[in-house]
């Protein structure tokens, strides 16, 4: 009777009994919303996979799902990363679903979707949402994001006037799609990408491109030979897939905040890899893609350089070509690729950068780890020693930041805590602190900057995040005073609180916890169940134990 149910209902909807009978049913989670530019076109996107699914012989169903466009969610999008992943999860298990086309691409949507289609475990393509097309103004390369900061100092030092600022609201991001910067949106596509879950290539594709249209169709072909195949993420996915993606990641001198997904998809894919993983591949393989805020690029370049595929070609000694993809192996990939711009996409003896895209660091301020970027950030401070400024929260800092009576100079340490997970709560990119306006009125564009947030991957700067243990649990930047020295060396990969231990173990017997942010909702969930930033920050509900069973149905 629920098969007549199921098949009276779809009738109702204007079907004939023809049209979906015996045929794979695709579900297209799409997460176009008006409030996330960086999908407006994923409507048009979704009929093109429709369309193809018609024409190989499958029965689409569009399923709209959590929409998290960075910026214009407060107080930000990582809050809700695993609220979208569970969606997914629940809605590829609750409805009647053979496979699906996975529609996203801004930063928390590309994991989110992920997570929940690995621990659902049924045929899945990603179709990424692909980047914006380049900006100029006044002549010069623009990249959203980095020069939203960059140029936000400069109206801070009085650089540039208040008219030029309005005039870069128009000027900075001048199409739909993600960011044109090696921000994490393009990161974890990227990845993606090389962990094979994506058409070869098709992270690379500008979201304005007729290409792009032509991908998400094919993405609708390629799902329903998957579902007769049935090939699963857990029939791709291996350790070999992470170890490749870690040192793609690195070689594109990618956003920190991968750091955190990468290591939440492997939790859900049961596999062991964790910060450890990631710090070796940042040694093994140097930053060969030249894109902002590492180069001086954008991702339309690297398109037409060769996109994701050229860049796989150039690290295929230091990749598993075997590694399975939706379409093959590593190896396929490649097959006929050529670089066709060494300057965007560099030869393994000519990196962008000497310095690595992370470093894990470790110390008595971060038991269980906290990473930097250090091609992103200042070589004079990649070994420094200075006094604390703390600020105990945001508004706390941005408040302060800029009173002179703090007596902060460019050697200082500013030190932003409870922005952890729990602590803010949700993380946020608050790891870029602000420097003082005083500061930068003389010059200083740069600071050691300590948090327990995370950092936008659009932006630059030495700053140390996702400190584990956060110090809303009680982690040692929970003990920070002013005036306290602290000393950063990141070639010995350490950051120490200079405190002796017993004054430590002092502060730590007279520390409490602060009041829980919120006791109600999906907030209170989230702070009740979130793990750590070394751990992925996911649900610890949504790890391990049995599969899922399959519902019942009456």
């Amino acid at each position: 009777m629920r098969g007549f149910a199921h098949r009276q209902r779809t009738q109702q909807m204007g079907m004939r009994r023809e049209e979906f009978m015996g045929k794979p049913v695709i579900g297209i989670l799409n997460t176009w919303s008006d409030m996330s530019p960086c999908h407006a076109h994923l409507r048009d996107r979704a009929e093109a996979v429709k369309r193809a699914v018609w024409a190989s012989g499958g029965y689409p169903v569009e399923l709209p799902a959590l929409s998290l466009g960075e910026v214009m969610v407060k107080p930000t999008t990582m809050l809700y990363r695993n609220f979208l992943a569970m969606e997914a999860e629940e809605l590829l298990r609750s409805h009647p679903i053979d496979g699906a086309v996975l529609m996203g691409g801004c930063d928390k949507t590309t994991p989110g979707l992920l997570m929940g289609a690995i621990s659902m475990n049924i045929p899945a393509i990603f179709c990424p949402a692909g980047p914006m097309l380049n900006g100029r103004w006044k002549g010069k390369t623009l990249g959203a994001g980095t020069h939203t900061r960059a140029y936000w100092d400069k109206l801070r030092s009085g650089e540039i006037s208040q008219d030029d600022w309005v005039d870069l609201e128009s000027r900075m991001t001048r199409s739909f799609g993600t960011c044109n910067t090696m921000g994490t949106a393009s990161t974890m596509t990227s990845i993606v990408d090389a962990m094979g879950l994506t058409l070869p290539g098709a992270s690379s594709i500008p979201a304005a491109d007729s290409g792009h249209t032509r991908m998400a169709s094919a993405c609708g072909s390629r799902i329903v030979e998957m579902v007769w195949e049935n090939l699963r993420p857990s029939d791709v996915l291996n350790h070999a897939s992470f170890t490749n993606a870690a040192r793609v990641f690195m070689a594109l001198g990618g956003s920190t905040n991968a750091a955190v997904h990468l290591v939440a998809l492997a939790r859900r894919a049961g596999i062991e890899f964790g910060l450890p993983d990631l710090d070796r591949a940042a040694d093994e393989v140097p930053v060969l893609v030249n894109i902002f805020p590492a180069g001086d690029r954008l991702m339309e370049d690297f398109f037409f350089a060769g996109g994701l595929p050229a860049l796989v070609l150039r690290l295929s000694g230091h990749l598993d070509m075997t590694a399975r993809t939706v379409t093959g192996t590593l190896a396929q990939m490649i097959e006929g690729v050529e670089c066709h711009d060494d300057d965007v996409i560099r030869p393994l003896d000519n990196p962008v950068a000497k310095a690595a895209a992370l470093a894990v660091l470790k110390g008595n301020l971060a038991p269980s780890g906290a990473v930097i970027k250090p091609s992103a950030a200042s070589a004079g401070l990649m070994r420094h020693k200075g006094r604390a400024v703390v600020f105990d929260t945001h508004a706390d800092l941005v408040a302060r930041i800029d009173d002179p009576a703090l007596g902060i100079t460019a050697d200082s340490v500013l030190v932003l805590r409870n922005a952890g997970p729990k602590g803010a709560p949700g993380m946020p990119e608050w790891g870029a602190l602000p420097i003082p306006k005083y500061l930068l009125e003389q010059g200083v564009r740069d600071m050691l900057r300590i948090s327990d947030a995370r950092m936008s991957g659009t932006h630059y700067g030495t700053c140390v995040l996702h400190v584990a243990p956060e110090s809303a649990v009680g982690g040692p930047l929970a003990l920070v005073r002013d005036g306290d020295e602290i000393e950063l060396d990141v070639a010995a990969k350490r950051l120490e609180l200079l405190v002796p231990e017993t004054e430590l173990e002092a502060r730590r017997a007279a520390w409490s916890p602060p009041a829980p942010r919120s006791l109600r909702g999906y907030t209170a969930l989230f702070c009740e169940h979130v793990t750590q930033a070394d751990q992925g920050c996911d649900f610890e509900i949504l790890l391990g134990g049995p599969d899922e069973p399959e519902p019942e149905i009456f």
